[in-house]
């Protein structure tokens, strides 16, 4: 217990035991900016899930994105069902902030959206994002089948040269399978739409993909 701290991933004995009722009610939230549903996914629509740091901002980066349908703020990767924000901040909970986006396939890709993910963090950074540190902040992306998780781990293997040319460690990214999706309250969602001087750290490197 006197060891923990919040950039050491909790064990999910640890955990906290979070709740049943989602903190934000499914059907409940439209984009404050695409005016879509933020909880629904049309035909044909797919789904990514990545987390990058503070997920405010994050957010942001992808409902600009051409081809996106809607976006939305959540806790994903850990193990307390249904947290809080507070209970995510405390490091007990193993969730990382992460951004649900919904794409359209014919107008953009997911290899596109790889881009616009490694692009704009620090992918080598492990459990910190700058100067938000913790286990929330770390790097991730969770997939949703075998075709994700081969094309997320092709991004990486192409980008670490680029980003060791420039003087960058190992990426810590991590990849696997989407879990659960654990809807942000609702003042997050589109949290700089709402609040357009908000806290946005920008911690990308520079290092290009293409």
């Amino acid at each position: 217990m006197f060891s923990f701290t919040k950039s050491t991933m909790i064990t999910p004995e640890g955990a906290l035991l979070g709740r049943e009722r989602p903190i934000l009610t499914p059907g409940t939230s439209f984009h404050e900016v695409l005016g879509t549903r933020i909880d629904e996914v049309p035909d044909g629509a797919e789904v990514a899930y990545f987390a990058l740091g503070c997920f405010w901002g994050a957010e942001k980066l992808f409902w600009q994105q051409d081809g996106v349908i809607t976006t939305a703020v959540g806790y994903q990767g850990g193990f307390t069902p249904n947290p809080t924000y507070e209970e995510v901040c405390s490091g007990r909970t193993g969730q990382a902030e992460a951004v649900k986006v919904v794409f359209d396939p014919t107008r953009t890709s997911y290899d596109a959206l790889l881009a616009v993910f490694l692009e704009n963090h620090d992918p080598t950074q492990g459990m910190r994002q700058g100067n938000d540190h913790g286990t929330q902040y770390r790097s991730a992306i969770y997939t949703t089948g075998p075709e994700q998780d081969a094309a997320a781990r092709a991004a990486i293997a192409a980008y670490q040269p680029k980003l060791s040319s420039a003087g960058y460690g190992a990426i810590t990214t991590e990849v696997v399978p989407a879990g659960p999706f654990y809807y942000a309250e609702r003042y997050h969602q589109q949290y700089l739409d709402k609040n357009p001087n908000g806290y946005c750290p920008v911690h990308a490197t520079g290092v290009a993909c293409g």
